[in-house]
């Protein structure tokens, strides 16, 4: 009795080992991701977090004070948000029409644009300024062909409706990507079906389609907007850095020559988070809403 006992020690042992090791070893293989995303995610916020409360080594709410009486820097703010909201609507409903029709067209077609728009979603920062300069610039190609015709008497590539026709470009493929698998959700069987039921197509598409469609597109757009947001090397390359908007402001903070306040970039970069944050939150609210209303 007793050396049976004995025997089996060692084998509950060998049996608790290979246990902690199969628990170990999914930890073990996710140790590489855990570093990485604390150095390139957790540190540089951590980073910015408490830099933004430093003033000269000390704790203080100077940098917020100084964002919120700036109307140079709330400017930077109103123009991101304006070029993200617009921008992210625009290409959404573009989105969503090339998205639909991509369902009823061959294979092979819809094969080739969705490469395209693969390929295109990462055509993005100096080469697709420099791609709009010759195309919508002042000598641009487009430009010069519309002035000929008289359709159009100037266009300003570098202002505030140049770079919504840029940000609305870089949209496009991006929202394409994330809206094509949704619309897997729609039967083709319910249009036909809403068709004998007498219904039209916009009745179709408000009391079917986008209900179903709505935590995909809601989710969408705030990609979209935050994509818009933090979107840096196309708007710095296409004007300079002459248009204000919150990532060129914290850029020449971090990097200037003679303004160099990385404190003060940390603050901004805090009080765009907040926003980027309380924009998802009510992105959450509204799926769950929606969800809810389905159930």
């Amino acid at each position: 009795m007793t050396s049976s006992v004995i025997n089996t020690q060692p084998r509950l042992r060998q049996q608790t080992k290979v246990k902690w090791l199969k628990l170990l070893k999914p930890g073990l293989c996710l140790l590489p991701f855990a570093v990485f995303f604390y150095l390139f995610q957790l540190a540089p916020m951590l980073w910015v977090v408490v830099n933004s409360f430093l003033v000269e080594q000390s704790w203080s709410l100077d940098h917020y004070h100084e964002i919120f009486n700036s109307s140079f820097i709330q400017q930077g703010f109103r123009n991101s948000l304006w070029l993200a909201t617009w921008s992210s609507v625009i290409g959404l409903a573009i989105a969503v029409l090339l998205v639909s029709s991509l369902r009823r067209i061959n294979s092979k077609i819809r094969d080739g644009v969705i490469a395209f728009t693969n390929m295109s979603s990462n055509f993005a920062g100096v080469p697709l300024a420099f791609a709009f300069i010759i195309i919508l610039g002042v000598n641009g190609a487009l430009t010069l062909l519309l002035k000929q015709y008289g359709l159009i008497d100037s266009f300003n590539l570098y202002g505030q409706w140049g770079l919504l026709a840029m940000y609305v470009y870089f949209q496009i493929p991006l929202a394409v990507l994330l809206l094509y698998p949704a619309f897997d959700a729609l039967k083709d069987d319910w249009q036909d079906a809403a068709a004998l039921l007498g219904a039209s197509s916009w009745q179709y598409w408000r009391r079917i389609a986008l209900p179903v469609l709505s935590p995909a597109l809601l989710g969408t757009l705030i990609i979209l907007i935050a994509n818009a947001i933090g979107a840096y090397a196309s708007v710095y390359a296409l004007t300079s850095g002459n248009y204000n908007v919150v990532t060129v402001r914290i850029a020449s903070l971090v990097s200037g020559d003679l303004f160099l306040e990385p404190n003060l970039a940390a603050a901004i970069s805090m009080v765009l988070m907040l926003i980027l944050a309380f924009i998802t939150l009510i992105n959450q609210w509204l799926i769950a809403r929606s969800y809810h209303a389905k159930s």
